[in-house]
């Protein structure tokens, strides 16, 4: 047994915390740009709906047959 290696246990070191804060940011940064899209489409959509009913192109009013 002279020649034996040593087995080196794993040590757990725990969260790296700029790693933390650098995930963080990346993932606040990307979801708020979703929802920005998501917000700048909606406001695209309900202008384009007041505009159509203001030039009279469409009417909120069943019409009858």
């Amino acid at each position: 047994m002279a020649n034996v290696p040593k087995i080196g246990k794993a040590i757990y070191k725990g969260p790296s915390i700029v790693k933390e804060i650098v995930y963080g940011i990346a993932l606040g940064i990307a979801v708020g740009g979703l929802w920005k899209m998501h917000h700048w489409n909606n406001q695209r959509q309900t202008k384009e709906f007041y505009d159509l009913l203001e030039k009279g192109e469409i009417s909120v009013v069943a019409e009858d047959e």
